[in-house]
């Protein structure tokens, strides 16, 4: 089999592929016959080497992978040969709120899914939902986890009727913005122009804001909520403080990364002025992922992706999808 390895914070010059015996699943491990990765930020923190949780040498890298289920160790009974999987970032985490022994995670202290056969545990395996193609189930356990994690994972969950911010056109975004609608949502968005303004529109945003043509995006928020603000903003950039203006008293912040690079300290009035509620986010869980999958599979949902490119094209795929030009996730099919 043949997969890729790299150094973090080696940038692409690290990226290389080898040859390798093919893994045997032990107890406990099943052995997946990969058919698409895609890409998500975190990929590219790896790279720089500025990944906020370890990363081994030489470690294959990718979270994010789905594909075949071709053997099993002793003792699996989860799964059988041929299932359709994927895998949750972190395998160990269950349920239940996150805990640092959850910290070891795929592409990073694990091996993750640039490989033609990925060797994993069973409890980490979640089904594909059954109208998805490996390409579009690829693209599910970073960027669509952290977006339903997001959007419902504080207790109380985004109700219908309620309002909520997505920034931007990313993965996590474009998984929210979907998730939101399927939930009875209002939705607004924001982004840099009205090409970007126009797809959002297209995929369901009730009102898109351009946040270079009005810099002031959060009153602009205000104002389209009749000066209350919005019940939840899925945070996106890092910078902390705009969304905090644009949430309503008693709201909900979730942070989910900090794409921007600058993220300016957040003034304490500000936040305590906001009454909201501040929650980072950590992917998630195998049991919202499990949840997540339902809704995904109940309301047809499928996710955007913009292109594909061929295993052997991988550093294609990874200088396309840092160039910022892509619009829904980049997948590499293997």
């Amino acid at each position: 089999m043949r997969s890729y390895h790299l150094d973090s914070g080696a940038g692409l010059d690290g990226l290389s592929i080898r040859k390798h015996e093919d893994p045997v699943p032990g107890p406990g491990q099943v052995l997946v016959a990969v058919r698409a990765a895609s890409l998500s930020f975190r990929e590219l923190m790896v790279l720089r080497g500025d990944y906020v949780l370890p990363v081994k040498p030489d470690v294959v890298p990718v979270s994010d992978g789905a594909g075949e289920v071709v053997a099993l160790g002793p003792g699996v009974s989860s799964v059988s040969a041929g299932d359709r999987v994927t895998a949750t970032l972190f395998p160990s985490w269950q349920d239940g709120p996150f805990a640092v022994e959850h910290l070891a995670q795929l592409g990073g202290s694990l091996d993750g899914m640039l490989t033609e056969l990925a060797l994993l545990d069973e409890k980490a395996l979640v089904p594909v939902p059954a109208h998805l193609s490996y390409q579009e189930a690829a693209t599910l356990p970073c960027a669509a986890v952290t977006a339903w994690n997001a959007l419902t994972g504080d207790g109380a969950g985004l109700r219908a009727g309620q309002t909520v911010v997505l920034q931007g056109s990313g993965g996590v975004s474009l998984f929210a913005l979907r998730f939101a609608k399927a939930l009875g949502a209002r939705v607004i968005a924001t982004t840099s122009g009205p090409a970007k303004a126009s797809r959002l529109a297209e995929l369901g945003a009730d009102e898109v804001v351009d946040y270079r043509a009005t810099p002031d995006w959060p009153r602009e928020i205000r104002e389209l909520t009749g000066g209350r603000g919005a019940d939840r903003v899925v945070e996106v950039a890092g910078l902390l403080e705009q969304s905090l203006k644009a949430v309503a008293m008693a709201g909900h912040v979730a942070c989910v990364g900090f794409v921007s690079d600058t993220a300016p300290p957040i003034d304490p009035r500000v936040l305590f002025a906001s009454g909201a509620t501040l929650r980072p986010v950590a992917v998630g869980s195998r049991a919202q992922f499990l949840e997540m999958n339902r809704v995904i599979e109940v309301n047809g949902l499928r996710p955007v992706i913009d292109r594909a490119f061929a295993f052997d094209d991988a550093l294609a795929a990874y200088r396309y999808y840092a160039s910022g030009e892509a619009f829904g996730k980049v997948v590499i099919t293997i």
